[in-house]
């Protein structure tokens, strides 16, 4: 109903939560650098929901492209300018070009042989990043990489302190939502979505579907790279550990268990679900992520839908329609 709007009511409502966020987040017994970290992962989640939620294309090595926007963005500022814009620029067209590699290799595979191939490149560029020590510093990090000030020629913003940085993050992240709101509803997001429930009958229809699957990846990863480039400036390094399996795991949890598949906002739910357990149940316990994989095999079990699904079944018993049909895991056996 909102698709073809530029702003909904509900990108208000988000906007509004994470605007006030600095003014109440200590009230609550938690920091405001949990709120960069939130933002910066609600992007990379939202980015990896085009290619996994509305493509149905599942890649298991997201985190490499996660890696090598924040590799690019540090190397960049030591070597070539140590200017904002340019080395966001660098992650985003870093991961955007390795993305395009790969997606040269995979865009003609499906469901588990896809998935497998990302993790095979995943795994290669993690290899590759560790051992490179001469470039990445190897299980050290790229060190020091600074938050470089925002540059608008007639005025330029100093970022000093975590304070600084999250309006930042929070302005960088409006525009990546608007941005992709737009795309999902544009004819290539409608495409892909169509793909994404019958690939045959697309290319019956005419559409060069590894095309529109490799565009997808692409843009997914570039997506990626802007969250690790904003990763590096905010931890204030560039860390291969980002790059193994274990992470790109961690942001298919977020989105799986956030429902991705049934809504947009999805993702920016389970981000949010993810760092607030890990805060709070980690408080009490080293063993906190078996509580949230727990919780996660229970959204498997019960509601594929995720937490997105469990909001809009309260909606439509609140208005008195009847059940969404159950989005499933078909994609998965494709």
């Amino acid at each position: 109903m909102h698709g073809a709007r530029l702003v909904t009511p509900s990108m208000l409502v988000a906007f509004a939560i994470f605007g006030t966020l600095p003014f109440w987040i200590t009230e609550i017994g938690l920091y405001r650098y949990l709120g960069v970290e939130i933002l910066i992962w609600c992007i990379y989640a939202l980015g990896f929901n085009l290619l996994m939620g509305y493509a149905g294309l599942p890649s298991f090595g997201h985190g490499a492209y996660f890696g090598i926007g924040a590799y690019a963005c540090g190397l960049a500022q030591f070597e070539l300018w140590a200017n904002l814009w340019f080395c966001l620029a660098a992650g985003v067209v870093a991961a955007a070009v390795f993305g395009a590699v790969v997606a040269a290799f995979i865009s003609h595979r499906r469901g588990i042989y896809f998935a497998l191939m990302t993790i095979a490149f995943g795994q290669m560029f993690f290899f590759i990043a560790s051992k490179w020590t001469s470039v990445t510093n190897g299980e050290d990090g790229l060190l020091n990489i600074a938050r470089l000030p925002v540059e608008l020629g007639f005025w330029n913003y100093p970022i000093r302190g975590n304070a600084d940085f999250y309006w930042f993050v929070f302005a960088c992240f409006v525009v990546c939502v608007v941005a992709l709101w737009r795309l999902v509803n544009s004819p290539f997001g409608k495409v892909v979505q169509a793909i994404k429930q019958n690939e045959a009958r697309m290319a019956f229809l005419g559409y060069r579907v590894a095309l529109y699957k490799a565009v997808a990846f692409i843009l997914s990863c570039a997506v990626a790279g802007f969250a690790g480039a904003l990763f590096a400036m905010a931890q204030g390094g560039a860390f291969v550990q980002v790059m193994n399996l274990q992470w790109s795991g961690v942001i298919v949890l977020m989105v799986l268990i956030g429902g991705g598949f049934v809504s947009f906002w999805g993702p920016v739910l389970g981000t949010v679900l993810y760092f607030v357990a890990r805060d709070l149940l980690g408080a009490y316990t080293e063993a906190w992520l078996l509580w949230f994989g727990l919780m996660f095999m229970a959204v498997v079990m019960f509601k594929p839908e995720g937490l997105a699904g469990i909001g809009q079944d309260a909606l439509r018993k609140w208005r008195g329609l009847p059940r969404a049909p159950a989005a499933g895991w078909a994609w998965l056996r494709r």
